[in-house]
């Protein structure tokens, strides 16, 4: 199959997602279609990071910038408008979230309060390890799944939108926050 996960009713194979909702007439987007356009979450990221750090410190740039702004918060609400979705779709390349099924369920919101923790400044001994342990995960699943395993998948990243192919844009994620969280362990040594 092309697909998985794969749905069966009464032993009869239905298909993938875009199968399913077809046999319960439920209207959906091909998944073959590819789009970037959730990509413009980082600049609308980018601008609000620009727009804080000039209404707090009257300066264009600044070292929390940065950290705001790889924080990802903006991702992580994508990720909980349907955590189920996000879910199922993270278990197919998370190598975590297929031996321990709840972790699909529980990372959006790890992420989430990390990213905020991060943004606030505040309990970043516990904000930069969680961080990381997830992104680590992250990157690690996200590096297999595409380059060692080749497997053509839809990246959850942003909450499930199956346009979004997993690759390069996605393990880029990962590795940042790896950086991030290792920077902000850095500034409490």
């Amino acid at each position: 199959m092309k697909t998985t996960p794969q749905t069966f009713i009464s032993k009869a194979r239905i298909g993938g997602f875009d199968d399913l909702s077809a046999h319960f007439g439920k209207d959906t987007p091909s998944s073959d279609a590819t789009t970037y356009k959730p990509v413009a979450l980082f600049l609308v990221a980018g601008l609000m990071v620009v727009a804080v750090s000039l209404l707090t410190s009257d300066v264009l740039f600044t070292g929390r910038m940065i950290e705001w702004f790889i924080s990802m918060v903006l991702l992580d609400l994508q990720r909980l408008q349907d955590v189920e979705r996000f879910a199922s779709m993270f278990r197919n390349y998370d190598t975590l979230a297929q031996r321990w099924v709840q972790y699909g369920y529980v990372y959006p919101f790890v992420e989430t309060g990390a990213g905020l923790l991060m943004m606030a400044g505040v309990l970043t001994w516990l904000s930069a390890p969680a961080a990381l342990f997830v992104a680590s995960i992250g990157a690690v699943s996200v590096f297999k799944a595409v380059y060692i395993d080749k497997r053509e998948l839809k990246c959850a990243c942003v909450g499930g939108d199956r346009k979004v192919p997993l690759g390069l844009v996605s393990l880029t994620e990962n590795p940042v926050m790896v950086g991030l969280a290792i920077w902000m362990l850095m500034k409490i040594i």
